[in-house]
């Protein structure tokens, strides 16, 4: 068990690194946003690259940050029953939800996303904007975002068999936010 739970706290550090990726990924797609705003209708310049670069930084921003949001049990959740759960409740009600559905659909969506990533690298396939950009980055982030939120899901489940066998700590408590 020592060692599931070293790779996942590995799995956490190295999607806590696609997490800055993707925090980075909006504060400059907000620049080249506030920059083409002021060059489009400030100077007339204009390119279709600036409003695709912004597109693909938003790509990487939500397929990255996606598995930071698991780590940091942050995600969308329906927890009509899930607050009236006792600490293990929650965590077999995790489990349940990690192994039946999270890992199968994540594996599905590498499944079928990866070709199509191989298809526009081999390809070269461009925008069809003038002065649009290659489109194989912006289709890379779907296998990578799908395949860390996967590696997330396994760490996820390490730690809750850890928590149940009372060999590792966690933070089961989940505030709603303020609506």
């Amino acid at each position: 068990m020592k060692l599931l739970l070293t790779l996942a706290e590995r799995i956490d550090g190295l999607n806590t690194r696609f997490g800055v990726i993707a925090s980075w990924a909006i504060v400059l797609s907000c620049v080249i946003s506030c920059v083409n705003a002021f060059l489009r209708f400030g100077l007339s310049i204009s390119s279709n690259a600036w409003l695709e670069i912004q597109w693909y930084l938003f790509a990487c921003a939500v397929m990255l940050g996606a598995s930071l949001v698991l780590r940091l049990n942050e995600h969308v959740r329906v927890d009509i029953f899930y607050g009236m759960l006792s600490a293990r409740g929650k965590v077999y009600v995790d489990l349940f939800g990690l192994i039946f559905f999270l890992l199968p659909v994540m594996g599905l969506m590498v499944y079928l996303s990866f070709p199509l990533f191989v298809e526009k690298y081999v390809s070269g396939e461009m925008s069809a904007n003038v002065g649009g950009l290659i489109r194989w980055p912006a289709v890379l982030t779907l296998p990578l975002g799908f395949a860390m939120v996967f590696l997330q899901g396994l760490s996820e489940i390490v730690k809750r068999v850890g928590w149940l066998l009372h060999v590792y700590e966690m933070n089961l408590v989940y505030e709603r936010p303020l609506q």
